[in-house]
């Protein structure tokens, strides 16, 4: 039987970050990751460089339904914080677009930067370690029956991640552990994350494969401008995967294939300065070719602009700038970069993540109801709840 003061469910970057903050305040720390390395997730994100944080991070940029809860801890742990780390183990970084910042290199440097400072607040992280029980005893103390032993900890926190990417180890055990401590867990889903289509639209679309525009997405009242790429199943890229987070089954999701202009301007513009040409050929120069073909093979008559009168012109518009996409459903958990929902915040301290039900029990990370955008938002509120409850064990 081991005794230490903390016990960390999941090494990845909400668990890390709350071991070293904890290990810094001299706290006995171990963490336990059931699989065999650490940060799978931080390795695998950014095309392999870890988009690991955003500077306009701000609470808007997060779903929840509590949207108050994460306030607390992201204004007490900034993107300028994790900066201030990153540069501290010189790691070269750049921002890509819209404030997000990516390793120069490799994202293996985020996770060898978190084990460093691990290790010097003296961590101990266990990998391939499964938990077959969790108590909470009378004293007070967890007791978790590991394949490594029998540990004991006066604090528990639980970062063991969402359901997403089933591949890289994702499970539902933190929620089950929610459950058995009474817990009120939300409906889960899988958020940005492709969205799939069936019938006319699957197959007016299925040879566009490959195609990739700049779109403004919109659903819910919600609407980001960003790129689509058609696939063989469907759609993705990051407008898609932005609004799939805001969008259901059955909910209205309308496409901006011109934005930030004006189709009806630029139409009648067209029709005074090359009344001849056909609307296929003028479509082919604003949108990707085989794009605006197949627009005017089932959606768009085509013929020289000069033919069409001004309500036919404004119909065209209206078509190209509240374009009706007709999704079915998303790839789910399999491609899903995060999980919508889970452990229901009104029951934690948002300044501690502690739970208001049973004292040292506390939950971090993506397992928590609080996900974020597209582009480093949800490792900024792995870094910012992890540090809230290493403040706190």
């Amino acid at each position: 039987m081991e005794q230490v003061d903390v016990v960390i469910v999941g090494g990845g970057a909400a668990g890390l970050m709350c071991a070293i903050r904890a290990g810094q305040r001299g706290k006995r720390v171990r963490v336990i990751e059931h699989a065999n390395r650490v940060g799978k997730k931080i390795l695998m994100s950014g095309g392999g460089r870890c988009n690991f944080t955003n500077t306009g991070t701000t609470p808007a940029n997060y779903l929840s339904a509590n949207p108050h809860f994460c306030k607390s801890a992201l204004a007490r742990y900034t993107p300028w914080h994790f900066i201030e780390l990153v540069q501290k183990h010189r790691i070269a970084f750049h921002e890509k677009e819209l404030g997000q910042l990516f390793c120069d290199d490799s994202s293996k440097q985020i996770v060898a930067m978190l084990l460093a400072e691990c290790a010097a607040a003296g961590v101990q992280v266990q990998t391939d370690c499964h938990i077959e029980r969790v108590q909470h005893a009378d004293n007070g103390a967890f007791v978790l029956n590991t394949s490594a032993g029998v540990m004991v900890a006066a604090a528990l926190v639980v970062a063991s991640g969402g359901l997403s990417i089933p591949s890289m180890g994702a499970s539902g055990f933190g929620y089950e552990l929610a459950r058995q401590f009474g817990h009120a867990v939300l409906p889960t889903r899988a958020g940005l994350v492709p969205l799939t289509l069936s019938g006319k639209h699957q197959q007016r679309f299925a040879e566009l494969s490959g195609v990739s525009l700049p779109i403004s997405a919109t659903c819910n009242g919600q609407s980001f401008s960003n790129f689509m790429l058609i696939t063989h199943r469907g759609v993705s890229g990051p407008a898609i995967l932005q609004i799939s987070s805001y969008w259901q089954p059955g909910d209205a999701l309308r496409l901006d294939l011109l934005p930030g202009s004006d189709a009806l301007q630029t139409l009648l513009t067209l029709q005074a300065e090359r009344p001849a040409a056909e609307l296929k050929t003028l479509l082919a120069e604003l949108l990707p070719k085989r794009f605006a073909q197949r627009l005017c093979e089932h959606w768009l008559h085509s013929k020289p602009i000069r033919q069409f009168n001004l309500p036919e012109l404004k119909a065209v518009a209206e078509l190209l700038q509240n374009f009706a996409l007709i999704a079915s459903g998303s790839e789910g958990y399999r491609t899903a970069e995060v999980t919508l929902g889970g452990i229901d915040t009104h029951e934690l301290s948002s300044s501690t993540m502690q739970s208001h039900k049973v004292p040292g029990l506390y939950f971090i990370g993506e397992v928590v109801d609080v996900s974020g955008w597209l582009g480093g938002y949800n490792f900024q509120w792995a870094w910012a709840s992890g540090h809230a409850a290493g403040e706190a064990v």
